[in-house]
């Protein structure tokens, strides 16, 4: 599916998690972090000009937010395949990440044991969801139509 490095841009506002994000992606072997953005302008204008086989997107970031962002992306980088690691636990936010062309979605405080797992799925052609959100909801928040969600215990 993808050459032996996966390229991944990684968008958050706060510095310490493009930090963290980094450190447990580094923990695969095949990763090779090609950028990072700290606003949704800066993450449109980096995917365009990168186009990473991955993006690691916050929702809540200025100028843009990461739904916007995610839209766009589908637009100019079609194949990047975007993993939103946000706080947002809405239910409706959610469903509108993956509309809008989320592949896997994982809750910061899970991120320790969980965005590898997201990476994995995502490459494996399957999406993810959170296991704190997906056992809070009795049916995943994406079309009919999309695979099956994968969710991994800590």
């Amino acid at each position: 599916m993808y050459g032996a490095e996966l390229s991944v841009l990684i968008v958050d506002d706060v510095e310490r998690w493009l930090f963290v994000a980094s450190g447990i992606l580094h923990e695969m072997a095949s990763i090779r972090i090609v950028g990072e953005a700290t606003d949704g302008l800066e993450a449109i204008r980096n995917a365009k000009r990168l186009q990473p086989d991955l993006i690691v997107l916050d929702i809540g970031l200025p100028i843009l937010n990461g739904i916007t962002v995610a839209r766009e992306i589908a637009k100019i980088s079609p194949g990047s395949k975007i993993v939103f690691l946000t706080e947002n636990h809405d239910g409706e936010i959610v469903e509108e990440a993956f509309q809008a062309g989320a592949r896997a979605y994982v809750i910061k405080s899970a991120a320790r044991s969980e965005l590898i797992p997201a990476v994995q799925a995502v490459l494996e052609g399957k999406q993810f969801l959170s296991l704190k959100l997906a056992s809070s909801r009795p049916e995943p928040a994406v079309p009919n139509n999309a695979p099956v969600f994968k969710t991994v215990a800590d």
